[in-house]
Parts: structure tokens; sequence; C-alpha cells
């Protein structure tokens, strides 16, 4: 039977508590899958994965094709091209798309499973945001987003969501529920996607059974207490909050 491997670099837990170095390089998570999300060397914008090409938001919504060698704190990437596909109908907003999505993952009964999807659609409304890099570290992320992030908004436009969900259980390795990012069909425009709404689309959806975790190499990661990091925060950065 085909296994389908999700590979994670580092865990949300210590992205939160603000350790921003580079762990791998874009070239190296390149390597094992072809869609997937994260960020960069010292939160420096929001990472779009896609048909294998890294791209990297900015704090204007502009995307930028990402350099192979830069550096990456965390991310996730998988390969979804013989996941399950389904069309998806109107959508007032994100909850009602995760809502879809959770549903017909249920249906397979994955609820415990890690999933990558996409979502190529027809947005009426995207509400997102990107960073700009603050290089320090022991600074949680939401106080890195506090004085760098900035949100905005595009409208009408023809575009994928990517998705990744990871089960309660594994809260804290990585955000429990769906997390989304949004790159446009002319890939120019994207970011972290806090709320959307759409009229129609067509989805891929991709259970793995394996998970590989690229923890930091370096000293400086076993001076994080990843236990202290509060999950509060986690789920107010990652799920949609700001």
């Amino acid at each position: 039977m085909k296994s389908n491997k999700i590979y994670q670099v580092s865990t949300l837990q210590a992205l939160a508590l603000g350790y921003t170095r580079p762990v791998v390089t874009v070239h190296e998570l390149l390597e094992h899958g072809d869609t997937g999300l994260g960020t960069f060397e010292s939160v420096d914008g929001e990472m779009i994965v896609l048909d294998g090409v890294c791209y990297q938001a900015k704090p204007d919504g502009s995307i930028v094709c990402s350099e192979d060698d830069d550096g990456v704190p965390f991310a996730v990437s998988g390969f979804v091209k013989d996941g399950r596909k389904f069309k998806i109908g109107e959508m007032k907003d994100l909850d009602a798309i995760k809502l879809e999505l959770t549903l017909r993952i249920e249906e397979d009964f994955g609820l415990n499973s890690i999933h990558i999807a996409r979502i190529d659609g027809w947005f009426h409304s995207i509400h997102a945001r990107a960073g700009a890099p603050y290089r320090a570290h022991h600074v949680s992320l939401k106080d890195i987003l506090s004085k760098t992030q900035k949100d905005f908004c595009f409208e009408k436009l023809h575009g994928t969501l990517v998705c990744v969900y990871y089960p309660d259980y594994m809260d804290g390795i990585n955000a429990s529920g769906w997390h989304m990012h949004f790159l446009s069909e002319d890939r120019t425009l994207g970011g972290h996607v806090f709320q959307a709404s759409m009229s129609e689309g067509e989805c891929v959806v991709q259970k793995m059974d394996r998970i590989e975790i690229q923890l930091p190499r370096e000293a400086a990661f076993d001076t994080y207490s990843l236990k202290e990091a509060s999950q509060d925060e986690i789920e107010e950065v990652e799920q949609g909050n700001g």
C-alpha cells in the first residue's frame, strides 16, 4: 500500500516562543512535497508551496518566488495530486469552508489523521496577513506579529487555498484544525488567511499516514521551554484572529 508522508520543519511551539532561525532551506523543503505552507527566517512573510514552487507573501500581500537557499524555521509540505477530488459550492465565510472540509474527511474516518488540501476557485473576498522580518530570538510569535503584521483584502479573484489539517491530539506540534494560506491564480497576491468567501471551487484532499519532523539541529533550540508555549496564543495567531 502506498504511504503518504507529511514533512514538518520544527514545531509550532518553538515558532510561537520565537525560534525563527533557519532549520532547512527551501530546496530541502521542496524535496518532500509539492504543496504546503509555513514561514521564512525571522518570520519574513508567509509561505505558500503550490505545484512544487515556493512563494513568499510580503507585508503588502504581493508575492515573490523564494530562492532555493532561503531559510525555513517552520513549514509543512506533502504531495496531494493523488488525493480525493470533489467540488465545493457557495461558501459565505472561512468557517463554512473549514466545516465543509471537515465533513469530507469525516466521511473517510479521517479526523485523527493529518490532511493537506488545495481548493482552486473563484473567491468573493480574501482577508489575509503577512509580516516583515523581525530579527530577535525568544520573542513570541504573537509579539513579533503585533509589531510587523499587515492585513489586506483581495476581492473578486481566482486563486488557491492551501489547507493543512492537524487533529486535536497533535495540538502544539502544529495548530489543531485547519490552517490556510492563499495564492492568486496569477501568482501576484497571497498570505495567511483570516477570512474568505467563495462562489465555487474544486478541491483535492490528501490524507497523510506518516509524519516526519525535522527538529532544529543547533544548541539554541534546547534553550526553549516548549511546554510553556501558550495554546491560546497559538490559536490566536495561527487560526485567524491575528
